[in-house]
């Protein structure tokens, strides 16, 4: 078994006593078995829409006109900040410096000494993809109410709805939109679906559809949801998605692509995957195609993570685009760790390289790291990460099989392209200034 030490980022204010031993009682309102049953928390029903097409529901962010907001994510902002008032982060993350490393990639580095100041060591078994859900060990039902913002749940009419107070029924486990105390920007939230049957760290379809209806329901280009798989940096084997709010571009959204695979359903819809270029993380963007539906583009993303999943390969999920665009990569840098191949300088800065910095946010401990941070550096770390381009093409056979996928590769791409200048948002007057990107 490959095990390598690593110290976990705290999530959640009730884990520092979980891993201290000192577990409290069912008498904090915690989200257990114990307490949930008899709890009242806000409800945010969402529109079951997943057969909808894609491009018709989901609201972008017009080039010169500031952004209407959705209900949902005038809703998240207000009770993250009332969260913030309360003092229930374990820092101020607007007051983390970030900057755009200069560079044609636009890599964006964070100086966050917050998130490595208490911290315990510990043993995680990095080597398997697939692991049980461990009761002892730090879970979501150890979290109390207070960190919680709603509940996130399909409506039964195909309309959203909100309420600020329901009773949560008996025999129901509840999906959980809870704030990360240690935030790594604005924002920042965990979803946790049904948490009361503990599932473990593993795509299911379900969950996953769950994880997309949240992003298009928020409907902001600038709030991202990520995913790790075990292996790939996930700190708690308790199911969940992590999202916050980023008011520039990720590189990984900038990367040029050239479509490989495809499948075409009837009328013509289907789904699109490309291969990123120009990134330094070997990966896949799955796009919807002409009058594709939430549904089909889900599938084949669900479809393929059980493959990776099932053949023990570790990746990381960003869902982009207001859930238009989900990219899935596949990556290896614990294994290299656990051998120790992976190059002092490298494993000294103690990043470890998941969702968010392999799509080109990189969150640094130290001031050093972040006063030198340059293209170089962070394209050598994310090179660690990445997939050979032989272990790629063996990956992308698994895809392709998994989701009834056929090749179909687009020709007139050149590789060598410089970067085009950024699809992706402009500054969005909903985030406060202190928490955006320096340019």
């Amino acid at each position: 078994m490959l095990t390598v030490k690593r110290v976990p980022t705290l999530v959640s204010n009730y884990q520092e006593d979980f891993l201290e031993g000192n577990v409290m009682g069912c008498g904090r309102k915690c989200l257990g078995k114990c307490c949930m049953p008899v709890s009242v928390l806000p409800l945010y029903a969402f529109k079951n829409d997943d057969n909808e097409p894609i491009e018709n529901d989901v609201q972008t962010l017009p080039e010169e006109e500031e952004c209407q907001m959705s209900f949902l994510n005038n809703l998240l902002l207000g009770l993250w900040e009332e969260r913030m008032s309360q003092g229930l982060f374990r820092y101020d993350v607007t007051t983390c410096e970030t900057k755009v490393i200069p560079g044609r990639c636009g890599f964006i580095a964070q100086l966050n000494e917050g998130r490595h100041l208490k911290k315990r060591p510990t043993e995680f078994c990095i080597d398997k993809v697939l692991q049980p859900f461990d009761d002892n060990k730090f879970n979501f039902t150890k979290v109390g109410q207070e960190e919680v913002l709603f509940r996130f749940e399909p409506s039964t009419d195909y309309k959203a709805h909100y309420f600020s107070g329901m009773r949560v029924n008996s025999g129901i486990s509840p999906s959980i939109v809870a704030i990360n105390v240690s935030p790594i920007e604005y924002g920042h939230v965990l979803l946790i679906p049904r948490v009361l049957d503990c599932l473990p760290q593993r795509i299911d379809r379900d969950s996953f559809a769950i994880a997309l209806h949240f992003a298009r329901e928020v409907a902001d280009p600038f709030f991202r949801v990520g995913y790790n798989s075990l292996g790939a940096f996930a700190t708690i084997n308790h199911l969940h998605f992590q999202a916050y709010y980023l008011s520039v571009p990720f590189p990984v959204e900038k990367a040029p692509i050239q479509k490989i695979l495809a499948r075409k359903g009837l009328g013509g819809a289907g789904v699109i995957v490309s291969k990123l270029l120009n990134h330094p993380v070997r990966g896949f963007a799955f796009e919807g195609g002409n009058g594709s539906t939430a549904r089909d583009l889900s599938d084949a993303v669900v479809n393929s993570c059980i493959s990776l999943q099932n053949k023990n390969i570790p990746f990381n999920i960003l869902i982009a685009q207001c859930g238009k665009k989900i990219f899935l990569l596949p990556q290896c840098y614990a294994e290299k760790q656990a051998l120790g191949v992976v190059d002092q300088e490298l494993l000294d800065t103690q990043v470890n390289p998941a969702v968010w910095e392999i799509s080109g946010h990189i969150v640094l401990k130290r001031t050093k790291d972040y006063n030198d941070a340059s293209e170089e550096y962070a394209w050598k770390l994310l090179s660690e990460v990445s997939l050979s381009e032989e272990r790629f093409e063996e990956v992308k056979g698994y895809i392709s099989e998994a989701a009834d996928l056929q090749a179909e590769e687009d020709e007139n791409i050149n590789p060598e392209k410089e970067i085009p200048d950024s699809p992706g948002p402009q500054v969005a007057s909903h985030i406060p200034p202190d928490c955006l990107v320096l340019q």
